[in-house]
């Protein structure tokens, strides 16, 4: 935590280097002692220490100043800060204007000049004022800080990309901070793009794509070398628990994901099922563990970069990145995972962000306290995030397309739905419409059976439909089914004959593509059984794939 700060302002230079001196003999240890030879340089450095959430406890001003008095300087000065204390430092001729400027700027004392023996006539008041301060003022937070609305879809982006890369930051709702609104206007020159986003050093950024914000915050955004043995892309489970094996069998293993560690099971709040953690452990404890493993064995992870494109050149595959870098390996595996399915109704797409949520979105959870939300969807995603949601909305609807949850759902989950009080299950239903200008305030639902339908109020709707793969990035080069998901293994015999263009005299493995060296693993697969130990145990075969795979080439 940076030391909070003591300002002195004074116009002649002989008097305001006298008060720093006597100010940093007795503050320097617990204060920054910073000086201003005029109101208005005084003025443009508190801006500064704004923006960097540092603390002004004391300033300590004189009256007569050509430009700007004293009074006048403070009266600008607490628009900024309210709570530090005013001390003016004056003239015998200055005591009416001193008295005057209590009620005017609410000012705590005034020093007359001059002060000398600082131990007799200065400390001991500073002192006292101090000692309040410490005592009635909160320290501001010293890390990151996220300025932005609600209702804003790029606000809402850039506080997921730092949850799920374990990044603390301040959320700060321009809407509802009076001084949140003020800072932004006073650093963006009235651009109102959001969100703003304020470092610790002073560095600040409006509406930041991820590759910037990671390495600002940094995290690995270049790979180290030029080739790998093994290229995984997606970081999800699959890829990670491939990463894990790969590292920690001695291959060099680079592991690359668009946006954070984890995938999907990353924005899980509870996983109640998985092997070894009988307490159940959220999806981000889960994703940070297996980082955190995968790089001690090893490996080398790069976040907030875009595979575009595989080529293959035997026996090499190569992978480009977004920003046209390519990279080379002996094998690849595609781990890629899936995302939500869109809601293609009236008015989603213009309020996705705003009230429409896609996944678990557990960074917005608790702005919802204590209103109503809905769960789009009957899958375990869906379950776990409104057993999350319940905690914090006054009721969570799930609205299921199927006619029971027990269809696509664990039974634990299905106990526990069943169980919470504020949660509601509507089945044989969907969602046919949203509503709200800025933000979502209502929906309209039909009911299958009746084919009626029904507007409700809805502040947030978080939708858990259908699965995407995340494979455009092979598209031509390995062979997938029609929504979409990569073959491998059996899938690619037909009537007993191997994938066109196969080379190799064994049929493909289990977890291999259609083209030799290139492997698939996790939900990206078709048929995969989508559980979180299933990824994991497929990452981990594919790595045993390889390394048959590398012996024959």
């Amino acid at each position: 935590m940076a030391k909070p700060i003591i300002m002195t302002v004074d116009d002649e230079p002989q008097v305001l280097n006298a008060v720093q001196r006597d100010l940093r003999a007795h503050y320097r240890g617990d204060y920054r002692i910073v000086k201003a030879n005029t109101g208005r340089d005084a003025l443009d450095a508190i801006q500064k220490f704004k923006e960097r959430n540092e603390a002004i406890a004391l300033f300590l001003v004189d009256q007569r100043m050509p430009e700007m008095t004293g009074t006048e300087f403070m009266a600008e000065a607490i628009k900024h800060y309210p709570d530090a204390r005013k001390v003016l430092l004056t003239a015998y001729a200055d005591t009416e204007a001193a008295i005057a400027s209590i009620n005017s700027v609410g000012l705590d004392y005034y020093l007359m000049k001059p002060w000398d023996p600082p131990e007799e006539h200065m400390y001991p008041i500073l002192d006292d004022l101090l000692s309040d301060w410490l005592a009635t003022v909160p320290l501001p937070y010293d890390g990151i800080r996220v300025a932005g609305t609600l209702w804003s879809a790029t606000s809402h982006d850039v506080k997921d990309f730092l949850a799920r890369n374990r990044i603390p930051y301040q959320w700060l709702d321009i809407e509802a901070n009076s001084d949140a609104l003020a800072l932004v206007e006073s650093s963006t020159s009235g651009t109102h793009q959001l969100p703003v986003v304020y470092f610790p050093d002073g560095e600040v950024m409006v509406n930041p794509d991820f590759q910037r914000l990671a390495n600002k915050c940094g995290l690995q955004t270049v790979a180290m070398e030029d080739f790998y043995d093994l290229i995984i892309v997606g970081a999800g489970p699959a890829g990670l628990g491939a990463a894990v094996y790969g590292a920690s069998e001695g291959l060099k293993t680079l592991m690359i994901d668009k946006e954070a560690t984890g995938g999907q099971a990353g924005t899980s709040s509870r996983i109640e099922n998985y092997l070894g953690f009988p307490k159940g452990l959220s999806g981000s404890d889960l994703a940070r563990r297996a980082t955190a493993q995968a790089k001690r064995l090893g490996a080398e992870i790069l976040l907030a970069q875009s595979v575009v494109n595989v080529r293959v050149e035997d026996p090499y595959r190569y992978i480009i990145l977004s920003d046209g870098t390519e990279i080379g390996c002996r094998a690849l595996i595609i781990a890629t995972g899936v995302k939500t399915r869109k809601l293609n109704v009236p008015g989603a797409e213009r309020l996705t962000g705003a009230g429409i949520y896609y996944g678990a979105a557990l960074t917005e959870a608790a702005y919802y306290r204590n209103q109503p939300m809905y769960v789009v969807g009957g899958a375990n995603s869906a379950g776990q995030g409104a057993m999350f949601f319940s905690r914090y909305a006054s009721q969570v609807t799930m609205l299921v397309r199927g006619s029971s949850l027990a269809r696509g759902m664990s039974q634990y989950l299905v106990d526990q739905i069943e169980s919470t009080e504020n949660i509601a299950v509507k089945v044989l239903t969907n969602v046919t419409e949203a509503f709200g200008k800025e933000r979502l305030e209502a929906i309209t639902i039909r009911y299958e059976e009746t084919g009626k339908s029904e507007k409700v109020a809805c502040s947030a709707l978080f939708i858990f439909i259908g699965a995407i793969p995340h494979t455009d990035m092979v598209e031509g080069v390995v062979e997938r089914n029609r929504a979409g998901f990569i073959l491998t293994g059996p899938d690619l015999i037909r009537d007993g004959q191997r994938p066109a263009g196969w080379t190799l005299r064994r049929d493909p493995f289990l977890l291999e593509t259609n083209v030799p060296g290139v492997f698939a693993a996790g939900d990206v697969r078709q048929g995969a059984v989508r559980r979180v130990a299933s990824a994991v145990g497929q990452g981990a075969i594919a790595v045993n794939f390889v390394h048959q795979y590398l012996k024959t080439v």
